[in-house]
C-alpha cells in the first residue's frame, strides 16, 4: 500500500479509503468485519463512515459495526485513521425535532458524543461536515470544533459536498480565529465521468491545503464495466440507479462503450483504471471504495499498483474531457 499525507497535515493515510456505507444495509456485521480485517491486512488505514449510515430506522448502525470491530482489539483502533460525518437528522421521532441535524454548536456537541459511543472510541481522527449548513455562521461552527479539539474528542475537521467558495469561506473564517486549523480535507463527487469538481472545488482545496477524497469513483458502477455487465445479465448497480440512467442516454452510452473498448485493447479492467486514474489527479489523497464483499475489496486494491501510460491517460481525456480551468471554461 502507498501512503500520503492528508492535505497540509502531517497525518499519513493510505491512497485508498475504505468506505463503509454498505456495512449494515447491504453487508452484515460478520462480513463487514472480514472486509475491514482484509483492508487492514492490505495496509489500508483510512476508514470513512458517517453517523447517518445504516439509514432510516437503522441510522447509526454502520458506526456500531465499526465499534464492535474495534472492540476485538489487536490494535485495530490504533492502526485506523477514523473519519466520520455530521449533518443529517439523527432523531428517532416520526416528525423532525429542532436541533437534531445540521451544524449548530448544540448538534455538533450531541452528534460527536453519540458517534463516540457507537464507535466505542474516545476520539475521532477526522470529523467531517457532511454538507454545508447555510444557516449557521462559521464562527459558531469553529467555536464548537475548537472545544472538541481541546477536549481531545476530534483531531481534524473536514468537509464534504462543499462548493469551492464554501471551502474558501470556511478557511478564511478559521484563519481569522487564529485558534482553528480549519478544513483539512474535502470529500466530493469526482470521477472520469463527473469532472466538474476540477473547475473550482479541487483548485480551492489545493489552494487551502485540503486533501481531496473522491466519493463514487466508479460513478455508481458506470465505470466498472457497466455495458459488459448489462450484456451478461448483471444486476445491482449496473441495472438500476445512476448507471442504468446513464446507459439509457445515447451519448453517455457511446462514451462508456468507447471507454470499455479502449480498455479491452489494453487488457485492463474498467474499474481498476477508474480508480488508478483518480490516483494520478493533482490534489487527490485517495478515492473512497465501498466494497460489499471481500472480492470487491481485492479488486480495488489492484488500482494502487496500476500505472497508466501517458498515451492511455490522453485517450481517457479524449473520451471524458474535463471542463477546463475556471473561469476560462465558462468565460472565454
Amino acid at each position: 500500500m502507498e501512503y500520503t499525507q492528508l492535505g497540509r497535515t502531517g497525518l499519513k493515510v493510505s491512497r485508498l479509503v475504505l468506505g463503509t456505507m454498505n456495512f449494515g444495509p447491504v453487508t452484515d456485521e460478520a462480513d463487514s468485519h472480514a472486509i475491514m480485517d482484509a483492508a487492514l491486512a492490505a495496509g489500508v488505514n483510512f476508514f470513512d463512515t458517517a453517523n447517518v449510515y445504516g439509514w432510516g430506522e437503522n441510522k447509526g448502525r454502520t458506526e456500531e459495526i465499526l465499534g464492535s470491530w474495534f472492540a476485538k482489539g489487536g490494535e485495530r483502533r490504533e492502526k485506523v485513521v477514523l473519519a466520520t460525518k455530521v449533518y443529517a437528522n439523527m432523531g428517532t421521532a416520526d416528525a423532525p425535532w429542532p436541533n437534531q441535524d445540521k451544524l449548530s454548536a448544540l448538534n455538533i456537541r450531541r452528534a460527536v458524543e453519540a458517534s463516540l459511543k457507537r464507535l466505542g472510541t474516545d476520539y475521532i481522527d477526522l470529523y467531517q461536515f457532511h454538507h454545508v449548513d447555510r444557516a449557521t455562521p462559521w464562527d459558531e461552527i469553529w467555536q464548537a470544533i475548537d472545544v472538541l479539539i481541546q477536549q481531545g474528542k476530534i483531531l481534524y475537521a473536514g468537509s464534504s459536498n462543499f462548493a469551492g467558495w464554501h471551502i474558501a469561506r470556511a478557511n478564511e473564517a478559521a484563519r481569522r480565529r487564529l485558534t482553528t486549523y480549519g478544513l483539512v480535507s474535502e470529500q466530493c463527487l469526482y470521477n472520469l465521468a463527473e469532472r466538474r469538481a476540477e473547475m473550482e472545488v479541487i483548485p480551492a482545496a489545493r489552494e487551502y491545503g485540503l486533501g481531496v477524497i473522491p466519493w463514487s469513483p466508479l460513478h455508481g458502477g458506470l465505470l466498472g464495466g457497466a455495458i459488459r455487465k448489462a450484456r451478461e445479465g448483471g444486476t445491482g448497480r449496473t441495472a438500476s440507479g445512476r448507471s442504468a440512467d446513464a446507459l439509457r442516454n445515447a451519448k453517455q452510452r457511446e462514451q462508456i462503450q468507447s471507454y470499455e473498448d479502449l480498455l479491452d485493447k489494453h487488457g485492463l479492467e474498467p474499474g481498476d483504471v477508474a480508480l488508478a486514474w483518480l490516483l494520478t489527479r493533482p490534489g487527490v489523497t485517495g478515492p473512497i471504495v465501498g466494497p460489499r464483499t471481500a472480492a470487491q475489496l481485492e479488486s480495488a486494491l489492484r488500482a494502487v499498483e496500476l500505472e497508466l501510460s501517458d498515451e492511455l491517460l490522453a485517450s481517457l481525456d479524449e473520451i471524458f474531457p474535463g471542463p477546463g480551468p475556471s473561469p476560462e471554461a465558462f468565460a472565454w
